[in-house]
């Protein structure tokens, strides 16, 4: 999903919201192996995943007790999303982390580009979908590899990482992006194929539950491979909170944390390999069956749906509908450690916002469960903006504020405030976007329909986040004083000003400049195109199907 939330840096982590049941682009991988089956009764099985945000719900009042008999594939389900959630978890700190070195906003653009695997998987999903070895298992032939590899590259990382953060000239951004990236990309590998797994490993009665698994698995990973990271590592939340004796370390260093969860990789995904075989029978249970689909015969299906008008203009929309919102997103949290708000801080503010996370998708999906979801997504659009600009204010009281033990409890609550009220406005829009994509897909394809909708919703906030990281520091103005006739245009001309004894002043931040400038944007983007949005929802439901199913 789109979680863009300042705090821990999350722009480019594609998780589900925990009150939407089966509704984000984890489920439409694996229900794509549902659709293509000509079995009616799969068929409606199928429909009934997609079709509102409280079937899940229903699944769960109407067996209680199904569950009990597969306990021990819902918890490895659930184990196996909170290991995705780790590399990701840990990609969402190394920004904060880099920040804290004073690295420039180019290179935070360029590590952002870290976040654009998830986005992009629908890309070599069909791949994953349909190439495998028979005997080893259709999922299995992907997970363990994918595992093994994660594993090994943490491994790598642990001895690595301390020379590539602290090396002489800065820290070595373009061989953290690169490592990074493959493991964002080894994770939404992973992803694809336990979305798929989850269909055939659980019985159809209790299918309902992969969702639950991935929401609260990859929650769960994040939160340890971010948060709970993040605060071990910083030696004064330690020598604060959890020692009697200050020392000049956290409990745990980042090749430390690597180095774990790395051994973690390595021995689960081997037990796994040997001892959990795929398509067991269960006894009397209903397996759900699984054809595969071409893999040219999907990206043809991928294709003749994008060439349709209505979903190419609405393509053209989320593509572009973020822009507004990526200055506040994307640079905020940045920028509030810049200001000196102890990163670990920011980080543990998200913690009281899960119960938030959890309830807002079931209250907002009462409102979009009518015929005009994205009614909601039009009303949210212009408070979300304002709360960009609310953002900038904050960090522009932010350095007036600290005090010399840090910042007043007062700060923090205006920022858990501030958090919050994004997080509505953000979440009525997701869910209202989801509710919209179950409504048009086509039926007969909705897996490939909405796993494409929701691809390009992710990479409507990705691209907008990554060009507002690297305009920061073109439009950041600043002036070199106390040494005549010197400038502060380039680092070069900034090391002549520190030579000649000045100092390089900033006289306007280019935050400010793009937070402005993001709000006129959007808000040229909510008169003109929000409009032509809600009008898609008048479009028969025929302008949504694709003619070459039928």
């Amino acid at each position: 999903m789109e979680h863009s939330d300042f705090m821990t840096h999350k722009n480019g982590r594609q998780r589900k919201a925990a009150g939407v049941a089966l509704s984000s682009e984890s489920m439409t991988d694996m229900d794509r192996v549902e659709m293509s089956s000509p079995d009616p009764e799969l068929e409606e099985e199928a429909e009934g995943l997609i079709r509102g945000s409280d079937s899940e719900d229903r699944r769960h009042r109407v067996r209680p007790a199904g569950v009990r008999g597969e306990l021990g594939n819902v918890l490895l389900l659930l184990f196996l999303y909170v290991l995705q959630g780790i590399p990701l978890g840990l990609a969402g700190s190394i920004p904060l982390i880099l920040q804290s070195k004073s690295v420039s906003y180019k290179d935070q653009a360029f590590f952002s580009f870290v976040f654009w695997p998830f986005s992009l998987k629908l890309l070599w999903a069909p791949l994953v979908d349909a190439l495998y070895f028979s005997r080893f298992g259709r999922r299995k032939s992907w997970l363990v590899p994918t595992q093994y590899l994660l594993g090994l590259f943490m491994l790598y990382l642990s001895v690595t990482v301390n020379s590539l953060l602290q090396s002489e000239g800065g820290p070595k951004v373009v061989t953290l992006t690169a490592v990074f990236f493959m493991l964002a990309f080894l994770a939404a590998t992973q992803d694809i194929a336990v979305d798929g797994w989850a269909l055939t490993m659980l019985s159809r009665e209790n299918v309902g539950y992969a969702s639950t698994c991935n929401s609260v698995g990859q929650t769960a990973g994040y939160f340890l491979g971010n948060v709970l990271f993040l605060a071990l590592e910083s030696a004064a939340f330690c020598n604060k909170y959890l020692r009697s004796e200050p020392q000049d370390t956290g409990i745990v260093t980042l090749s430390d944390f690597l180095f774990f969860w790395g051994i973690v990789f390595l021995v689960s995904t081997t037990l796994v390999a040997i001892m959990k075989k795929e398509n067991e029978q269960g006894k009397g249970k209903k397996k759900v069956q699984e054809e595969t689909q071409g893999v040219m015969a999907t990206y043809k299906l991928l294709f003749n749906i994008i060439k349709m008008p209505t979903v190419f203009t609405f393509c053209a929309l989320l593509l572009t509908a973020k822009m507004g919102f990526s200055a506040a997103d994307a640079v905020t949290g940045l920028k509030l450690v810049e200001a000196g708000v102890p990163k670990e801080q920011l980080a543990l503010l998200a913690v009281p916002m899960v119960p938030l996370q959890i309830l807002l998708p079931v209250i907002i999906s009462k409102y979009t469960a009518g015929p005009r979801p994205l009614d909601v997504f039009y009303k949210a659009f212009p408070f979300r903006l304002l709360i960009g600009l609310g953002y900038a204010l904050l960090v522009w009281l932010t350095p007036s504020l600290k005090q010399d033990g840090g910042f007043p409890v007062y700060y923090y609550g205006i920022v858990l405030i501030s958090y919050a009220l994004h997080q509505v406005t953000l979440y009525s829009m997701y869910v209202a976007c989801m509710a919209f994509h179950a409504k048009v897909s086509d039926p007969l394809i909705g897996g490939t329909y909405m796993t494409l909708l929701n691809t390009v919703t992710n990479l409507g906030g990705n691209w907008p986040s990554t060009v507002a990281l690297w305009m920061v520091d073109p439009l950041t103005s600043k002036e070199c004083q106390g040494a005549a006739g010197q400038s502060c245009g380039s680092p070069e001309e900034a090391g002549l000003c520190v030579k000649e004894g000045g100092a390089c002043v900033t006289t306007l931040d280019g935050y400010y400049v793009e937070s402005v400038v993001c709000v006129v944007i959007g808000l040229a983007w909510w008169l003109w195109l929000g409009k032509k949005m809600r009008r898609l929802q008048e479009q028969s439901p025929a302008a949504w199907r694709c003619r070459s199913n039928h």
